[in-house]
């Protein structure tokens, strides 16, 4: 029961919105990976502001294999972009700090130092920073805290990766940045890999409740047991006074 062109028409009026509240004339920035959530998102800010006032940051860390996709993006919608590649940044702070990094915080380096850079060039350019994460990645936490998960706005947070898919074509994007395969580009596995789940299945429990396979809900709950942190305000303690 979805329908794609009231929800896009009600996000682009969201995003006039916020700016009108939050910053009225600033820029939105967005960080585009050549993936359908910041193509979807810049596009989102497109419309709702104008092209001239939407900034594309593209990061790659050294080489990225799908850097084209992400040129196709901007190059499509016709805005301002920089390309800010992060390798010396990453190299930098794994050089100097002083023990083996885990696994984990190897792959969440990366997203973090690309935040600071959207951070860095947001407040260099009277800017608002995008995030693009979606509802079916934010239920499962599949993002990195201080890494992709923030952001000065969010138009997509409540919106599936099947939903997107439908505003997605609304909005014209070429059809290989609309259902590219998902990859977060950090450790080389799909998403779906990595969540042992696919994006179909998440959906569908998300928005009816409904599975097949009593093992993969379990995995799903835990995961968005596990991850609730991610969407909340840091705890803060109150004294009695």
């Amino acid at each position: 029961m979805f329908d794609a062109l009231k929800v896009k028409n009600e996000c682009v009026n969201w995003i006039r919105g916020f700016f009108e509240k939050n910053g009225k004339g600033c820029n939105a920035v967005v960080g585009i990976s050549g993936g359908k959530d910041s193509s979807i998102v810049a596009a989102l800010c497109v419309e709702a502001l104008g092209r001239d006032r939407v900034i594309g940051v593209l990061m790659p860390c050294g080489e990225q294999s799908d850097i084209d996709m992400a040129k196709l993006l901007v190059e499509h919608l016709k805005i301002k972009h920089y390309v800010i590649n992060i390798k010396d940044a990453v190299d930098g702070v794994t050089k100097n700090i002083p023990f083996e990094l885990s696994d984990q915080s190897r792959v969440n380096l990366p997203p973090r130092i690309r935040m600071s850079v959207l951070y860095a060039v947001s407040q260099s350019h009277n800017g608002r920073v995008a995030n693009t994460c979606n509802l079916s990645e934010d239920w499962v936490g599949y993002s990195t805290r201080y890494g992709d998960s923030v952001g000065d706005f969010s138009p997509c947070s409540n919106i599936t990766v099947a939903e997107m898919k439908e505003i997605g074509a609304l909005l014209g994007l070429p059809d290989i940045l609309i259902n590219k395969v998902p990859s977060d580009g950090l450790c080389g596995k799909t998403d779906e890999d990595n969540l042992g789940f696919t994006y179909a299945v998440l959906d569908r429990y998300i928005r009816t409740g409904e599975i097949d396979d009593e093992n993969t809900k379990e995995r799903i709950d835990y995961l968005h047991k596990v991850n609730q942190f991610k969407l909340q305000l840091m705890p803060s303690f109150k004294p009695e006074i």
